[in-house]
């Protein structure tokens, strides 16, 4: 009887203990994310910088699991534009990462033009064409832009290219 005592107490004990020591998080993951303020100029400036070509294109920034975090279609922009930005920044963010690609152009150039009927082509939202960058802080992928519109994917990458540089700096 006394046995049962002494083991209840040590296993009361035990989870006193537990309860009120503190607690570390395992298995926890700590990632960044682009605020909705640096979004809203990285788009931005992607249309203005476009605009100012007299490309009407559309441009849109998604986070890591590709949710869209901020876009903006340019006056005159279409709906392809609309859909071929966030296609794009699609493409690299969930395609960059696994041979460190930080454009579509990149991704593009190594899959070629001659891609088979298939395959990585038959995922929805992949789009092999230049017009898109990850956006990352330090080696951390945290988001990508993406811009479609302009008369060719190396301008749409170069407008992209102007909203990230617009805030490179602010990101710490």
């Amino acid at each position: 009887m006394n046995n049962k005592l002494v083991t209840r107490l040590i296993c009361a004990s035990a989870i006193a203990v537990a309860l009120t020591a503190p607690s570390r998080a395992q298995g926890v993951i700590t990632t960044h994310r682009l605020s909705a303020a640096l979004a809203a100029d990285a788009v931005t400036e992607a249309v203005a910088a476009c605009a100012k070509q007299g490309y009407h294109i559309a441009a849109t920034i998604i986070d890591t699991d590709g949710v869209e975090q901020a876009a903006l279609r340019g006056d005159g922009a279409g709906m392809v534009a609309v859909l071929t930005a966030y296609d794009k920044a699609y493409t690299v963010i969930m395609l960059g990462a696994t041979r460190n690609e930080d454009s579509s152009g990149a991704i593009a150039q190594r899959i070629g033009n001659d891609q088979p009927p298939g395959g990585i082509v038959k995922v929805p939202h992949v789009i092999i064409q230049q017009g898109a960058l990850r956006i990352k802080v330090g080696s951390e992928a945290i988001a990508a832009i993406g811009v479609g519109g302009a008369p060719g994917g190396d301008k749409d990458e170069a407008c992209a290219k102007a909203g990230l540089d617009k805030i490179s700096d602010r990101l710490k």
